[in-house]
């Protein structure tokens, strides 16, 4: 478990958030992510709310009960910034091409406004 005040914690909770949120697009609960990885249902909650980092071993059976591969685990919890690209690009892979154009001009919008701001 990681102390309060160290540079991973943010990593942690970012996981967490990812898992939980993957888990909840599959319709699963933390009783049978824990039945399917024979573990206990208070280790995915400890996963999900950042308090312990799943290990590679964890993070692969978590990638196939979750139906995606490692790699889009950790990408969606990533915070730089050729991640969080990668994540954009394959939301917007699945929208038709009128979806995607609107969605990128917002985009480029709100990052005008907020790069005023600095």
């Amino acid at each position: 478990m990681p102390p309060q005040n160290t540079p991973h914690l943010e990593l942690f909770k970012s996981i967490g958030r990812t898992l939980a949120q993957r888990r909840e697009a599959k319709g699963l609960t933390q009783d049978q992510v824990s039945e399917a990885l024979h573990i206990g249902t208070e280790a995915v909650s400890r996963m999900e709310r950042g308090i312990t980092m799943p290990t590679v071993q964890r993070l692969a059976e978590l990638a196939e009960v979750y139906g995606c591969g490692i790699d889009e685990l950790l990408i969606a919890s990533s915070t730089r910034s050729n991640d969080q690209a990668e994540l954009i690009a394959q939301v917007l892979q699945t929208l038709p091409d009128a979806d995607r154009a609107m969605i990128v001009e917002v985009v480029q919008k709100i990052a005008a406004r907020l790069k005023d701001r600095l």
